[in-house]
């Protein structure tokens, strides 16, 4: 996994996770308790509520990425960017200042005037974003986007999500984002609470990972519950998110999700890395293909790089068949009146294969371990 340092802020495995707080200078933002248009008011707020709860990326938004607005030209941007440097000049504690843009302009100014790093909603739908970051040397946050710089996020589909923040590659200092909101009508619930099982793949780009999930609907829905009561079910997922591989937390909350990400990280799975080896977060086949196709291997062995366990419970008479079969196909198979088995899935598929065609009365079993294998 690659380390970014954002203006001396190391991000990646090797480090605590990240928190990212959130300012507005957008009037039309949606989370009132983060917009500000006057400077010291503005300032304020970043050195009580964010840095001083624990945020060391502060995200400045000049308008609102929601789809009911209308777009702001990048003229429309650099007309607020004023609001956004007095306030970052007023500060007084120390952080890691990121502007939330679509446009390379807009982040050329940003960086040459004080920013440290950009948030690029879009994903490089401005084919200039990558070249302005690299010659800044500024760590770039990549969206989940259509190369369309009207249309952040809109995206429904898990592969498709991955494809987009593949588009266009990644700069020495690219952090990824898989988009989780509703960035456009079709996208459901339901997508990003897939997006969400499968967050380990986005692992495969080698890249550190942000998520934004502070009270996002995907979860609020699970609960039940208003933006107002979300919390709880916020500081729920980011511990999760972390667990899974995420590196920084974007978040309205801060002093809340700082520690909901380090009981993540704390409690999350070791993974040995050193100069040599670096073991890999890999728990579904899919999973291991992305690692696969960033080291251009043969995706044909991501099945038999993948185990599963089972305790199963089999009439006495076809339990031997089970033994048997299994030490045909390198599947563990051992138990008294409950077996455990375990394999790789490529293994596992043979042997469900095979018990198939050995016992009509293990049908069952069989079909229910091929059915759990994808």
């Amino acid at each position: 996994m690659h380390t970014v340092d954002a203006a001396g802020l190391q991000i990646g495995d090797d480090h605590p996770p990240r928190i990212m707080g959130v300012l507005n200078v957008s009037k039309e933002s949606p989370y009132s308790p983060s917009v500000f248009d006057d400077p010291d008011e503005a300032a304020a707020y970043v050195d009580e509520e964010l840095i001083g709860e624990g945020a060391d990326i502060v995200d400045i938004g000049l308008e609102s990425a929601n789809k009911r607005f209308e777009v702001l030209s990048a003229e429309q941007e650099l007309d607020r960017l004023d609001t956004a440097l007095e306030t970052i000049e007023r500060v007084d504690g120390n952080a890691v200042f990121s502007i939330e843009t679509r446009y390379a302009e807009v982040a050329d100014a940003a960086l040459e005037a004080g920013f440290d790093m950009v948030n690029d909603i879009c994903g490089f739908a401005d084919p200039e974003m990558p070249e302005v970051c690299s010659a800044h040397d500024a760590a770039v946050v990549k969206m989940a986007s259509p190369p369309d710089l009207e249309r952040p996020g809109a995206i429904e589909d898990v592969d498709d999500i991955y494809d987009a923040l593949s588009r266009n590659g990644f700069t020495e200092k690219t952090i990824v984002d898989p988009a989780f909101g509703g960035w456009s009508e079709e996208k459901a619930l339901e997508d990003d609470r897939e997006t969400f099982r499968r967050l380990r793949e986005f692992r495969g780009y080698g890249q550190p990972i942000l998520v934004s999930i502070n009270r996002k609907n995907f979860l609020r829905d699970v609960a039940g519950r208003s933006t107002e009561e979300a919390l709880p079910v916020s500081l729920a997922a980011t511990a999760m998110a972390v667990e899974r591989g995420a590196h920084v937390v974007r978040t309205h909350d801060v002093a809340e999700t700082r520690d909901a990400a380090l009981i993540g990280h704390e409690f999350g799975r070791e993974r040995h890395r050193d100069r040599a080896v670096e073991e890999l977060d890999v728990t579904t086949p899919k999973e291991a293909e992305r690692h696969i196709d960033r080291l251009n291997g043969d995706r044909a062995a991501a099945e038999a790089s993948v185990a599963r366990a089972y305790e199963v419970h089999a009439p006495a008479d076809r339990r031997q068949t089970l033994v048997d079969v299994a030490a045909d196909t390198g599947v563990v198979c051992t138990g008294g009146e409950d077996l455990f088995i375990a394999g790789t899935v490529s293994d596992l598929e043979v042997f469900a294969d095979r018990i198939t065609r050995a016992s009509k009365a293990l049908a069952g079993v069989a079909g229910e371990i091929r059915s759990s294998l994808r």
